[in-house]
């Protein structure tokens, strides 16, 4: 079995990056984090096993001379969600899809050994089944979730016997983050719940996969220490409660306060995503530690203890506002 010691992990000082890097080092990592650093150097903490990059995964040159000497990529590096995505279709597609392949070609050509992409559970569509699984068809609405799924397909066709590539398909995560991210439904309705007592839900039977940011990065640690044979080519959904977001709506209010106004109101938006990690659970051995309830107790903690201000305005919370503010070409 190949020993991974060191990892380079893309877009690492993200909202899931900030927490996967100390996590790894307490794992006995050494790590570099290449980022764009938009919200700041010190969202990832530092460490003298931890080593900083400010750079753009566009800067393909850049790229290669950072990642010489690691054993594993972790590809976290994109425009996230639909309306960030859509702020500029150009920029999104520079970076969420034509700088993938080239970073691929450069890592196999540095005998990287294992490559670890981020996906999306939104490169499905909207499926009716009850149990949406990783053989299923992939049927994209937006260009986000298309070049996801477009990357996919360009990251199998590399992988080999020297090169093992795995593909990722989170549910939508929550919780906190030391680069806090109040744009994802089960954080924006704990937002408002805590700051403006009131939480406003359209329609509210759509259903949204979820999970907790803790079980999300021990799901990447999970596949850097797997078997070679049990991941190799492998897709992974990664997810743990399929809820309704009126379900969502009372758990927030439950635990913020009965005094939290919930107000539902009509909508034509009446998508609905879910899908199965059954996959991961069985060959990896994948269990979630923690609930939608432990997120929104965790971020109601860093409410009250101030680690999180300004949390209506900020634009370092939203990364639409962060992206229109922050002019990326």
């Amino acid at each position: 079995m190949v020993k991974i010691k060191k990892i380079f992990i893309t877009g690492g000082a993200g909202y899931v990056g900030a927490m996967l890097a100390p996590f790894l080092v307490s794992k006995g990592y050494e790590l570099t984090v290449y980022d764009l650093m938009i919200y700041g150097e010190n969202v990832v903490p530092y460490d003298q096993k931890i080593k900083k990059i400010k750079g753009d995964i566009r800067d393909i040159e850049s790229v290669k001379n950072s990642m010489k000497g690691h054993d594993a990529v972790i590809h976290l590096a994109c425009i996230s969600n639909d309306p960030s995505f859509e702020l500029n279709p150009n920029l999104g597609k520079s970076i969420n899809l034509d700088a993938f392949e080239p970073i691929v070609k450069a890592a196999r050509e540095l005998n990287i050994k294992r490559f670890i992409y981020a996906s999306s559970s939104s490169v499905y569509g909207i499926k009716n089944e009850k149990n949406v699984h990783e053989d299923m068809r992939l049927e994209p609405l937006t260009d986000y979730s298309k070049f996801k799924a477009e990357c996919e397909t360009i990251l199998s066709k590399y992988n080999s016997d020297d090169f093992t590539t795995v593909t990722i398909r989170p549910a939508t995560v929550c919780g906190y983050s030391t680069r806090q991210r109040l744009d994802v439904v089960v954080n924006i309705l704990t937002n408002l719940a805590y700051h403006n007592r009131k939480i406003t839900v359209f329609g509210g039977d759509q259903l949204r996969p979820n999970l907790h940011i803790n079980d999300m990065i021990e799901s990447y640690y999970l596949v850097l220490n797997a078997k070679k044979n049990l991941i190799s080519n492998q897709i992974f959904n990664v997810g743990f409660e399929n809820k309704k977001v009126i379900e969502l709506a009372n758990i927030v209010k439950e635990i913020i306060g009965n005094d939290v106004i919930l107000e539902k109101k009509e909508t034509d938006d009446n998508r609905s995503y879910h899908i199965s990690s059954r996959k991961i659970t069985e060959i990896l051995n994948f269990k979630t530690q923690f609930t939608v309830e432990d997120a929104v107790i965790d971020l109601k903690k860093a409410f009250n203890e101030k680690q999180l201000v300004n949390t209506l305005e900020n634009e370092m919370y939203f990364n639409i506002k962060r992206m229109n503010s922050y002019k990326l070409i």
